[in-house]
């Protein structure tokens, strides 16, 4: 069997690109947002944030952007606990299974963007740290068991 966990640390850094790069699409395409600027993203944000009346383009954007900042804060976490894993030589199929596991709770964090179903949306955020945390505590038991 191969070894893909590691290939999902950058389908991660993809995973957390793809909604900004659809809200930057977005941005330019609608109507109702201010105009967007790439040499100020952060600027143009704060201001979609603070208009007063929001729009259903400008609520997208937003959730967009706002799921895209959550990958890149879960992104370093997920690429520790792959580390972890193949350092503790965790089998294989565990590996990419816990890989594949949190690759597909961000396609559903990203993908529930309602908030009729937030709830949905907060499990699948649980279920990807969840994997994480379970990764690094297979690593430190099979490390402990490598010492004695």
């Amino acid at each position: 069997m191969s070894n893909f966990s590691y290939y999902a640390i950058p389908a991660a850094w993809v995973s957390a690109m793809v909604p900004h790069f659809y809200a930057a699409a977005l941005s330019k395409s609608s109507k109702d947002m201010p105009g967007f600027t790439n040499s100020e993203p952060r600027e143009f944000l704060h201001k979609c944030r603070t208009l007063e009346k929001q729009s259903k383009d400008v609520k997208t954007y937003l959730r967009a952007e706002a799921a895209s900042q959550n990958g890149f804060e879960t992104l370093a976490l997920f690429a520790a606990s792959i580390v972890a894993g193949n350092v503790a030589q965790l089998p294989i199929a565990t590996l990419n299974a816990f890989a594949g596991v949190y690759l597909g709770t961000r396609v559903l964090y990203i993908n529930t963007t309602s908030e009729s179903v937030a709830s949905l949306r907060s499990l699948a955020w649980l279920g990807g740290i969840g994997t994480m945390f379970t990764l690094f505590i297979k690593s430190g038991k099979a490390l402990d068991a490598l010492r004695i």
